[in-house]
């Protein structure tokens, strides 16, 4: 039997290292994929990928926490399997509290010093100062470092402030904390309360941001499915863009015939309407080409056939964004019934962060991965699946919105046109909202499944004093632990010793007793992510989607930019090339076919 403990246990690690593995995948494609590819950075690029990593193992461990601490009960006995014992136990919470102390610092130290520290190296680069030999490592390194100060006094402030500052939950002497369940979180050393108040701040932070972000995005990400803007490969576009382009000519040409044999020159309202007409020209000139690409017009067959798929499949999508519309729509009532019934009947209110007994009403989400726990492992899958829709609708918020600070857009994030300083501060956003995640899912989406799995006890007496209960005869005495049940059980000692909570649910509710003004906030902050979800939700739906031009025109312009700079190399020093007046990578063979898609009496 404890060979079968450790089996189950090494295979719950080796999925959580292939998702681990997956997510290193898939920060290295979001991160080549969203950032600009003529201001790439090996620090940033670095930074980027491992950052998001880290974020996305953070996530990935709670159904990893969930399976390990439900793998522990025999669910329809409500009883400790045989290899589960207590030192068994103990050392796979203290395995799974080692990982996560680990990523929440790791993360903690990427967004407050790693992360700041790239950006401002980033920004003391200077081209023409390093060509000129102005600008050596040594001065690049000191000047990132000497702004990455502010952050590393900021690092070490939190921890003395965690360390040396009594925990309010500790003063408080309520009579909540005559149980045991509470006792046990307050017995923690100076250490843990110092990181405990530091990821405290860090997740009420990520909340605010989560508010925002996540509530926009977890609206628009579904609905982005079924009513997308039309594609500028659509053929009505290339139709209209040709037509106008024709117009435009045309209009040029009379103006030019008209003003032809005038001797004092062409008038100054027929010139500047001239010149209006060419600068049209040329939009609308990019904004053909960038349709024909899109059609895939000169491209090799494989983006053809690429093309061709995204077509076929696109039924598949408009029913995948109906499902997730459903599902976002099941997941907000959940959170809205957890949310009033915690308000209502928790017994100790803000004083501990609105701590739940147990549900009181039939609560949607929580129900269903009880019921899916029945067919290892498609709860685990299920959970996995939720948090990454969680995490993919703030990536979808944050390109939304883009950076802002109130009214004001400080960096834009699209795909292909993100640059080095907006993609840190978007990791740096994410990393902070991945906090946010990890409660609202732990306390809002599925609380008592995220507290203890499926684990069950028996409410019956032992038939012996150094004997276990037995449940197989009454399987209605086997009932769902929760964070009361050593108080509820009539037989608490037993009970204690068969339910065991999951680490990161411990962890929350360490800080929201020990800082109850957390617990508040980061409770009574999804009531305004829910408002924030249901005013984005009910506009996106009844809105018609818009073909925004001027982004089109944006994005052709800069594509067009990019190429003239890759055919120069960007460099100062290619002193060759200027001599020999031919392109290191063809650019003579671009220029050209620039000049055959303007057409001979199109100005360049």
């Amino acid at each position: 039997m404890a060979t079968q403990g450790y089996v189950q246990t090494s295979l719950i690690w080796v999925a959580y290292a292939v998702a681990v593995a997956l997510a290193f995948i898939a920060a290295c494609i979001t991160t080549f994929i969203w950032q600009t590819p003529r201001d790439r950075s090996a620090l940033v690029t670095t930074v980027a990928i491992v950052a998001l990593t880290s974020l996305l193992a953070t996530v990935f461990l709670l159904p990893v926490d969930i399976a390990l601490v439900s793998s522990t009960t025999t669910t329809h006995l409500g009883a400790k399997k045989d290899w589960a014992t207590p030192d068994r136990v103990d050392n796979i919470l203290l395995t799974l509290k080692i990982v996560y102390y680990s990523l929440y610092s790791f993360d903690a130290l990427l967004c407050l010093i790693v992360v700041p520290f790239s950006y401002f190296w980033f920004e003391e680069y200077d081209e023409v100062e390093e060509q000129e030999g102005n600008q050596t490592f040594g001065s690049r390194l000191w000047g990132a470092f000497k702004y990455t100060i502010a952050f590393v006094l900021l690092v070490v402030i939190i921890f003395l402030v965690g360390f040396f500052v009594p925990a309010a939950g500790a003063r408080g002497g309520g009579k909540h904390l005559d149980l045991d369940f509470f006792k046990r979180l307050l017995d923690e050393n100076h250490g843990e309360k110092a990181l405990t108040f530091g990821v405290g701040l860090l997740i009420t932070l990520g909340t605010l941001l989560y508010i925002v972000y996540t509530g926009a995005g977890f609206a628009l990400f579904p609905i982005s499915f079924i009513k997308s803007a039309p594609s500028v490969s659509a053929p009505q576009l290339s139709e209209n863009t040709a037509s106008q382009l024709e117009q435009n000519r045309e209009r040029q040409r009379q103006l030019e015939m008209r003003n032809a044999g005038r001797s004092e020159g062409m008038p100054t309202k027929d010139r500047r309407e001239l010149e209006a007409l060419a600068r049209e020209e040329r939009t609308l000139v990019r904004r053909e080409r960038l349709a024909a690409e899109a059609q895939g017009e000169g491209k090799g067959f494989v983006v053809r056939a690429w093309n061709k798929i995204c077509a076929l499949f696109r039924p598949i999508k408009l029913i995948g964004g109906i499902l997730l519309i459903v599902l976002a729509l099941l997941i907000w009532v959940s959170m809205l019934i957890t949310g009033i019934d915690k308000a209502a009947n928790s017994v100790c209110k803000e004083h501990c962060g609105y701590i739940l007994a147990h549900i009181n009403v039939f609560q949607p989400m929580n129900w269903l991965f009880v019921q899916t726990a029945r067919a290892f492992p498609v709860d685990y899958v299920l959970m996995a699946l939720l948090i990454l829709l969680f995490f993919s609708a703030s990536v979808s918020g944050l390109a939304a919105i883009g950076i802002r600070f109130l009214w004001l857009r400080i960096f834009q994030i699209r795909k292909g046109r993100t640059t080095p300083q907006a993609l840190l501060v978007a990791t740096v956003m994410l990393a902070l909202i991945t906090l946010g995640i990890n409660y609202a899912v732990a306390m809002m989406v599925a609380p008592q499944y995220a507290s203890y799995g499926t684990q069950t006890f028996c409410d019956l007496p032992p038939h012996h004093p150094l004997g276990r209960p037995d449940c197989s005869d009454q399987p209605d005495a086997v009932k769902p632990c929760s964070e009361w049940v050593s108080s509820s059980s009539r037989w608490p000692l037993e009970t204690q010793d068969v339910c065991t909570p999951t680490v990161m649910s411990t962890f929350l509710n360490r800080i929201t007793l020990n800082w109850p003004f957390f617990g508040a906030v980061d409770f009574w902050a999804q009531f305004a992510f829910l408002g924030i979800f249901l005013i984005v939700f009910l506009t996106s739906l009844f809105r018609a989607p818009k073909l925004n031009m001027s982004d089109i025109d944006e994005e052709a312009e800069a594509d067009e930019e990019e190429g003239l700079l890759a055919t120069t190399g960007r460099r100062f020093g290619a002193t060759w090339q200027d001599i020999t007046g031919r392109a290191k990578n063809g650019g003579n063979n671009g220029a050209s076919a620039g000049a055959d898609r303007n057409g001979p009496g199109s100005p360049a």
